[in-house]
């Protein structure tokens, strides 16, 4: 979907143009090392055995091509039962992007969770006068990597 450009500033993960619309240019999956940096802490979604979720605040740092953190034991047994999580990066400002990445955990001891990021995506509420993306999000969000990853 292409929008007309008025007026683009520079925000958000590594720079990235957002535009009047609304719309930013997804971050190459590549850069995903740097955009998590920028975030610096993110939350650690896993489910619990009655499948409710269970959210904690982590500190991951990249080892090669892996998030690495450190983690309760609930998280961690969570973790190794169901091994499909997230990772949501707050935004950084009003009005900024969350960064949520999904992937899967392997749980190395009792308290670390390696993540392989598998996709991710830039999102926020849609601004007013925003009716979707490209995504087909009702809201204001952007895939992380190209297209079709």
């Amino acid at each position: 979907m292409t929008r007309p450009i008025r007026s683009a500033t520079r925000t958000g993960v590594r720079g990235a143009w957002v535009y009047a619309s609304g719309m930013s240019i997804p971050v190459a999956i590549d850069d995903l090392a740097a955009a998590t940096g920028e975030y610096g802490w993110a939350y650690l979604l896993t489910v619990r055995d009655d499948l409710r979720p269970h959210i904690v605040a982590v500190s991951p740092m990249w080892d090669d091509e892996q998030l690495v953190m450190t983690v309760g034991r609930g998280t961690a047994r969570n973790a190794s039962a169901r091994s499909s999580i997230s990772l949501c990066y707050p935004p950084m400002d009003d009005g900024g992007y969350s960064l949520i990445v999904d992937g899967e955990a392997m749980v190395e001891g009792e308290t670390t969770v390696r993540f392989a990021p598998q996709g991710a995506v830039l999102h926020r509420p849609a601004l007013d006068g925003v009716t979707g993306s490209a995504t087909g999000c009702g809201n204001d969000c952007e895939p992380v990597g190209p297209p079709g990853g």
